[in-house]
């Protein structure tokens, strides 16, 4: 009993502490890179996946678009850590039906971001190679854009409402940002193509989701031993 009390108290003591600083860390490192590489990719590249490539001959808009494509791996590792934590957080009250739906969602949407990327690194890379074609390059940024803009942003809509369902069950997040995660799943399943900028909803939200875990945890610490 007593080594049951000393091997596993220590552990449960710092469960409640490290679990939400190192989910709201990983959602605030997703975040902040997701935004940037969308904000890079909106200012360097045409919305219209029609228009000529002569922005490619353009170094700083290549270079800037460079950046954005190598962020988006690191958002993406940022992302599965913070679906980890998370479920760590939410811990045996997590339901399987939605855990699932949770799980799959959040993957498809890093697998689909990544897949985005890849298509649009290696437009790129063709342009040291000589200029590419107009139908390639139509046909790759038309994948790109379907595949980030309507499939992917559909997945992070799913992983925003069961994300919220089961915040809502659990309480393990503040009600007001449970509303403005049915507010972001609905633009994103039906307003997405509205305008390119609709896309900052999902890493905004999931920004104030880690802030508001963060303040739960700074919340809960008080009755931890000092530095536990």
């Amino acid at each position: 009993m007593a080594e049951g009390v000393m091997g596993q108290g220590p552990l449960r003591a710092g469960s409640p502490l490290r679990t939400p600083r190192a989910a709201a860390v990983a959602g605030i490192i997703f975040s902040v890179l997701l935004i940037s590489a969308f904000v890079l990719l909106r200012v360097s590249v045409p919305a219209d996946p029609t228009v000529p490539g002569t922005w490619l001959t353009d170094p700083r808009r290549r270079t800037a678009v460079a950046i954005a494509l190598n962020l988006v791996p690191f958002a993406g590792i940022a992302f599965l850590w913070f679906i980890g934590v998370l479920r760590d957080r939410i811990g045996e009250r997590e339901d399987r039906f939605f855990a699932t739906v949770f799980l799959g969602s959040g993957l498809l949407f890093v697998a689909m971001i990544f897949v985005a990327s890849g298509i649009g690194g290696a437009l790129i890379a063709d342009v040291s190679s000589g200029p590419p074609g107009a139908g390639t390059l139509a046909l790759g940024r038309s994948v790109t854009s379907i595949l980030l803009n309507v499939y992917a942003m559909r997945m992070a809509a799913v992983f925003t409402l069961t994300t919220v369902t089961i915040a809502r069950r659990t309480e393990i997040v503040s009600r007001w940002l449970t509303v403005a995660g049915l507010v972001t799943a609905l633009v994103l399943l039906v307003g997405v193509g509205i305008s390119p900028w609709v896309e900052l909803l999902f890493p905004a939200w999931v920004l104030a989701l880690s802030v508001d875990i963060l303040a739960g945890g700074l919340r809960a610490s008080p009755g931890l031993p000092p530095g536990g």
